[in-house]
């Protein structure tokens, strides 16, 4: 019983801190899907490219991997407005932002994953930093630093842009760009504008959620495929454009994957973790923070 209680114990807190990871990859869709209506799928490959950033900066020049994501901040930012404005004048302009749109963005993520195949290669790569390998012990109770630092800075990311979002007018503006461009307008905002700089702020985040992944477990170009589906799943599960409901969704789905993954093997964590998904929009099918 003492060792049943210890691995639930473990398996919880260890939940809590992917959940923490989980929020960090998923917080730029909420952004782009949520808020703006654009089913950003390439945004996993954006994430590799952050990790593969950090890889180059702590390799060659020894920089810890999460301040190189911030030093990168701005140059994915640019990228986002950049990918943004092609968007718009091809897509957006033209009213045809469903299919031919998602299929660019499909193109973006070929595009990236095959040129970090031909860059880096296919094998695996990791960094070094001092939070990778040490624990903290709270009795029985691990906490992996590798895994305790990247949810803490998550955590502060997301700290970031809700108050941004909601205190300040361009974060509002954001916020109400996909309900009603009209009346931006009426108050002389440009809502194509106000797109750009929130498409640039989702593409931004990649380079934090790169950093992060890459301390977790090393990489290779073809692993943001394996977070799709989740990154999806939580944002539609915590409701569209909620920075809250995202992070409650992502603690959730995280601990439900390792709690199934301790006691029942990880090859059922996925059929948990969107069994949870299907279920509470069976129940409630704006989400949980959803707008009912």
């Amino acid at each position: 019983m003492d060792l049943s209680f210890d691995l639930l114990g473990n398996a919880i807190v260890s939940g809590i801190l992917l959940g923490g990871f989980y929020a960090a990859v998923s917080i730029g869709v909420s952004i782009s899907f949520g808020m703006l209506d654009i089913v950003n799928i390439a945004h996993p490959a954006f994430i590799l490219l952050g990790s593969y950033i950090a890889y180059i900066a702590n390799t060659w020049w020894g920089v810890d991997p999460i301040l190189a994501s911030i030093v990168a901040l701005p140059a994915f930012y640019l990228l986002g407005v950049a990918i943004y404005s092609i968007y718009e004048i091809s897509f957006e302009r033209r009213g045809d932002t469903s299919l031919r749109g998602l299929c660019f963005f499909f193109g973006l993520l070929f595009i990236t994953e095959v040129t970090l195949v031909l860059v880096f290669g296919v094998d695996y790569r990791l960094v070094d930093a001092w939070y990778i390998g040490p624990s903290l012990h709270f009795g029985e109770i691990e906490l992996p630093l590798r895994l305790l630092v990247p949810c803490l800075v998550s955590l502060a990311m997301l700290g970031v842009l809700q108050t941004f979002l909601s205190r300040s007018f361009l974060g509002r503006a954001i916020q109400a760009v996909a309900q009603d461009p009209q009346a931006l307008r009426l108050m002389a905002a440009n809502p194509t504008a106000i797109k750009r700089v929130a498409f640039g702020l989702s593409i931004a985040t990649a380079s934090i959620a790169g950093a992060i992944l890459i301390i977790i477990q090393p990489v290779e170009p073809s692993i943001g495929r394996d977070y799709i589906g989740r990154i999806f799943a939580i944002v539609v599960l915590g409701g569209l454009g909620s920075m809250n409901g995202t992070l409650v969704a992502a603690l959730t789905l995280g601990i439900a994957e390792n709690l199934t993954a301790t006691f029942y093997g990880p090859s059922w964590s996925p059929a948990v973790a969107f069994g949870i998904l299907l279920l509470t929009l069976a129940v409630r099918p704006s989400g949980l923070f959803g707008r009912a």
